[in-house]
């Protein structure tokens, strides 16, 4: 896919891996509609990005992504500025083991419903161009992550609605779902974690830290661009083990696809 004069629309934008692919989208000629809950951050994020973008190819959309009605409204005042939409990137999360209900809500039902107003919006069958939707799991999407059982199944919930939608996602709307999913990320939700937020105590915590490592935004960022312009993959989910270092997940895939592929 050429990014050139494409729209993005990308949640939890403002800062962390959702500002990381803003940037590498922007970076690519892309127009990008940033939302975050966190207005103040947002707001400075956008103003960074006109200083070297241009005004013309932001904009900020202050959203909770757990209202319906707000995500409803941040899509449709995209659209507005930017007239098209070609990509969406669900990528707003959260880690509360505690409200565990609103972990779910953040991380899968706003991934499910973000992922429905983008095949809305850019389906073939609606007069749409199609597009790629981009949803941000987890290594422990993929892995038992016992330290947070309530995020590994919200990320496990990602993995399994975008790979069991991607094949009639394409055939039935042009639009291509793939999945991505990080291990350890530096961003603010991983420095200001407490053992408040998690089941387990912060000695295992410190075990996942030692043993898997901890990526840079831009290596989530790189990930994200590769799911993007390879229109040859649909319905696939890319783990980002280090830096520079990608792997498709060869997990089985979908036995009544003929055209969805995993490596």
């Amino acid at each position: 896919m050429e990014l050139n004069g494409k729209v993005a629309l990308v949640t939890g934008a403002a800062q962390g891996i959702g500002k990381g692919i803003t940037e590498i989208l922007l970076k690519n000629g892309a127009k990008v509609s940033l939302l975050d809950v966190n207005t103040s951050v947002g707001e400075a994020t956008k103003a960074a990005f006109e200083q070297i973008y241009g005004s013309e190819n932001v904009l900020f959309l202050s959203c909770d992504v757990t209202s319906e009605n707000q995500l409803k409204d941040a899509f449709s005042k995209t659209l507005e500025k930017f007239k098209r939409l070609d990509i969406v990137c669900n990528n707003a999360g959260i880690v509360d083991e505690k409200d565990w209900e609103k972990c779910i809500s953040v991380n899968l039902v706003s991934v499910i419903k973000g992922t429905n107003l983008g095949i809305q919006h850019m389906s073939k069958e609606t007069g749409g161009a199609g597009g790629v939707i981009v949803n941000v799991a987890s290594m422990a999407g993929l892995l038992p992550f016992a330290i947070g059982p309530v995020y590994s199944a919200s990320k496990h919930g990602v993995v399994g609605f975008t790979r069991s939608l991607a094949h009639i996602c394409f055939q039935k709307h042009g639009v291509r779902l793939q999945g991505l999913c990080p291990g350890f990320v530096d961003t603010a939700i991983l420095s200001q974690l407490t053992s408040s937020k998690l089941l387990g105590q912060m000695e295992q915590y410190e075990e996942f830290i030692a043993k898997f490592g901890v990526l840079k935004t831009e290596h989530v960022a790189e990930a994200f661009l590769q799911l993007v312009m390879n229109q040859t993959k649909n319905g696939v989910l890319l783990k980002v083990l280090e830096a520079g270092r990608f792997e498709y997940d060869t997990s089985p895939v979908d036995p009544f696809s003929q055209t969805q592929e995993s490596n």
